[in-house]
């Protein structure tokens, strides 16, 4: 488990990105971190993996302070952030610099990851396009096989079929006892694959969610004017006609629209959460 407590964090003196916050990420599941611009979901991602200090508060992982920096705790989390680069080396020499500090890195899963985006092994890192040095980074961080993966807008970059080809990669390296955390702005790209989220905006936490759940109390439609229903909790006029929130009133599951939640949360997050939490 990750456990935020009471964290606050700034780059300046006296400014916070991140005041008082506090939020739990669970064992078993995919979650996406969701907030607008500078609301610190990068700085978030840094502070778990204790590669930033909060001034206040702590970040616990399996009940351990991450900006300890325990070998134990850096063996078995990995951080994929939104810019990096790699060394003009072969993929297998990268993998063998750094296989020795994940004890649990699985050659199989890399394999398996490397066949879904159609990539061969012996590639020298130099010579890939910006998408393909996502795709390998990807593929070499879900073979760390760590208990936390944290990924920073990883579909940023890559083409349509590459995003349909993560999402497979993601969920092949998912087990029980994993957790992924997903901080991006293209939620359409992982809607599907995500079993939670968490919604963020000015230091509080607007919603924290499964999906299931928002599926069975929540119902996202498009309607014309003239079929606005009276229960409807959210609306946004489109070119199509009018997109809006309303109860899910049936016993089936429905798609849940991440924008279109995020938006209706934005507006009035009270009323969401009650419906949500009180159906």
């Amino acid at each position: 488990m990750v456990d935020i407590q009471n964290v606050s964090y700034g780059y300046l003196k006296g400014q916070n990105v991140i005041k008082d916050f506090s939020v739990k990420f669970g064992e078993g599941g995919i979650y996406g971190l969701l907030g607008k611009n500078g609301t610190g979901k990068s700085t978030l991602l840094y502070l778990i993996m204790g590669l930033l200090h909060a001034r206040q508060g702590q970040i616990l992982f399996n009940g351990i302070e991450t900006k300890l920096r325990k070998p134990e705790t850096l063996s078995d989390m990995f951080i994929v952030p939104e810019e990096y680069d790699l060394p003009s080396i072969s993929l297998m020499d990268y993998v063998g610099v750094i296989r020795p500090f994940y004890p649990n890195f699985s050659d199989e899963l890399l394999d398996k990851c490397l066949e879904v985006f159609g990539m061969p092994r012996d590639i020298n890192l130099g010579h890939l396009s910006m998408g393909q040095k996502k795709k390998v980074y990807m593929c070499v961080a879900l073979a760390t096989n760590t208990k936390l993966l944290l990924m920073d807008e990883p579909t940023n970059g890559l083409d349509i079929p590459s995003k349909s080809q993560f999402r497979k990669v993601v969920a092949s390296g998912m087990r029980d006892d994993k957790i992924i955390i997903i901080s991006t702005h293209q939620v359409r790209d992982v809607e599907l694959l995500l079993d939670k989220v968490v919604i963020i905006d000015n230091n509080r936490t607007l919603l924290e969610a499964e999906m299931s759940e928002i599926g069975r109390k929540l119902c996202f439609k498009t309607v014309e004017r003239n079929e606005l229903p009276e229960n409807r909790l959210y609306e946004e006029q489109t070119l199509q006609g009018y997109n809006v929130v309303v109860p899910n009133t049936g016993e089936e599951e429905t798609p849940v629209n991440l924008e279109l939640l995020f938006n209706a949360l934005l507006t009035d997050c009270q009323s969401i959460n009650h419906a949500i939490r009180n159906k």
